[in-house]
């Protein structure tokens, strides 16, 4: 994978070179839609981008945790959490032109006849 990060400016970038407007403009057009859909999912509204997927906030209830490092046990409150799903399409984009992973070779193709057993004393 690519370790790269697409930037609030690198988008105001593309805006400027496809649609025309002044860097001003694109860098406004950015913010306003970005504004938009934060108004939205804090009103708790799904977002749905046609192609690209939804944006939805989640209610998730009082739990019980445990500290990993002491093993107490922890409240954890509730809260919102959002969570996004990609489109179809946005996945097949993605998966366009990259090698699938090989599929796990299967025992029997491996010249096992099945699960190794233990040996019995």
């Amino acid at each position: 994978m690519a370790g790269h990060t697409v930037t609030r400016a690198q988008l105001t970038e593309a805006v400027y070179q496809e649609v025309g407007l002044s860097r001003n403009e694109s860098a406004e057009l950015v913010e306003a839609v970005i504004a938009e859909i934060s108004r939205a999912l804090e009103r708790g509204e799904m977002v749905k981008i046609s192609s690209f997927g939804s944006f939805a906030v989640r209610q998730k209830g009082q739990r019980v945790g445990r500290n990993p490092k002491t093993g107490q046990e922890v409240p954890i409150s509730p809260r919102r959490v959002l969570v996004f799903r990609a489109s179809h399409g946005l996945k097949h984009q993605i998966n366009d032109g990259h090698d699938q992973p090989a599929a796990p070779v299967s025992a029997t193709a491996q010249g096992r006849s099945g699960p190794a057993k233990a040996a019995s004393a």
